[in-house]
Parts: C-alpha cells; structure tokens; sequence
C-alpha cells in the first residue's frame, strides 16, 4: 500500500483529489495539509511514501517546502499546479511527475501508474530556491512563519530544534543540518546556530567564547567553530 499525503491551500482541491485517488487500490490517502508548516509535521511523523504538493501556496510554497525535507527521507512527489509555462517546461525537462488544475483524470491515471511501477524517490531539490527567506515554526498549537533576519539563534536538544528571536522563543521541525546549509546562519557550536548580524560581542574563554546577541542573550561558541566566526568578524 502506498501511503499518500495532499499539501494544498485550498479545501476544495484536496477535497477533490483525494475524492479521485478513493478509486485507485494501492493508494491510500493518509491525511491532508492546508500549509507548508502542517506539511513538515506530517511528513517527518506519517512518513508518506508520496505526496501531492501545490506549488502556489501562501507564505511558504511548495518548492520552498521541498527545499527543507531531508533528502534522505525525501517522499516521491507529485507537483500539482495551476498552469505556469515556465514551472511545467521545469517538471517535464526534469522528468518530474505534476499535475495541472484542475486535474484531469486521464493524466491522474498515467502518473499512478508510474508510481506505482516505482515509488522511489527523485531529485526535485533542483527546483528549490538556494536559501529560506522564511522557516516555518510552531509554539504550542499555534503555527507561526518566522522571517530569517528576525532570527537571534537557533538550538537542539532532546526536545527538538528551537528558533530565538528577540520577541519570542518557537519551535521548527528543520534540523540544524538543512538550516545550516539553507541560510545564512553560522555553526558557533554543535547544537547552535547564530545569526551574525545579531551578534553584539564575542568573549573569549579558554574553552572557546561566549557570544552575546543584541537582545542580550548568551550564545555558546565552542573551540572548534571560533576561528571561522572571528574571521568573519576580521580577527584571525
């Protein structure tokens, strides 16, 4: 059985979908997501083996969403999209599988089809932008899109991966991997990140330093990454 999940903003389209998907055996349709932040919680938790993704979604799109998933648990995708000459030309230059709105179910059929000869995975990141101008984050029940520039550091520990800012303490299911290599934070420590326009001065210690933000709060610098983080700031 082949587990899918429908990422789209609209209620009617996912209503839709998953009303035609009901007539495919093999297919099961294990939930639905409004948003990309819902997104990332289902994916990391159901672990789908497919989803169906609409690229124009608000605040965060759909290739944004792509570019946050760790690649080594990456689902199969389909895009799904109202039509874009200059996204479809994309998908079909990279063999992606997408569905144009409203779907037909002729071209519906031959994409299950596909799937189900072989439901591994491909390469979509390509289409993802180079770096986050948003991270999708949560507190509690409530879902929150917190902007990069706004970010003071971010976190891990046993609890999960927690993004500061100089307002409010939130929660992302990112890991400090993909933030690392999605934004312009910098590795200060091996469970920190900080934001280098955020940094008010750095204290050396014989153990490494300790920065302190403009919000005044303190960041651990570990021996290992203090070198390249005075560097940045032109002190070898």
């Amino acid at each position: 059985m082949i587990k899918a999940l429908i990422i789209d903003d609209e209620h009617f389209a996912r209503a839709e979908l998953a009303d035609l998907l009901s007539s495919y055996e093999g297919i099961q349709v294990i939930d639905q997501c409004s948003n990309a932040i819902e997104a990332l919680q289902k994916i990391n938790t159901l672990k789908p083996d497919l989803i169906f993704l609409d690229i124009q979604m608000p605040r965060i799109t759909g290739l944004e969403l792509i570019g946050m998933l760790d690649p080594e648990t990456m689902p199969r995708v389909v895009f799904v999209t109202a039509f874009d000459e200059y996204a479809v030309k994309a998908f079909d230059n990279n063999a992606f599988d997408y569905l144009l709105k409203p779907i037909d179910e002729h071209r519906l059929a031959q994409t299950i089809q596909r799937v189900k000869k072989d439901v591994t995975p491909k390469n979509v990141e390509i289409l993802a932008p180079e770096q986050f101008s948003h991270l999708p984050c949560y507190c509690g029940s409530k879902l929150k899109v917190i902007a990069i520039k706004d970010v003071d550091y971010i976190f891990s520990d046993l609890s999960g991966v927690h993004v500061a800012t100089s307002k409010e303490l939130v929660h992302t299911q990112l890991t400090l991997k993909v933030l690392e290599l999605k934004t312009p934070l910098i590795r200060c420590h091996r469970q920190y990140l900080i934001n280098p326009e955020a940094i008010s001065e750095i204290e050396l210690r014989d153990t490494g330093a300790e920065v302190t933000t403009l919000s005044a709060e303190k960041v651990p610098v570990s021996r290992r990454y203090l070198k390249p983080l005075k560097q940045l700031f032109g002190f070898q």
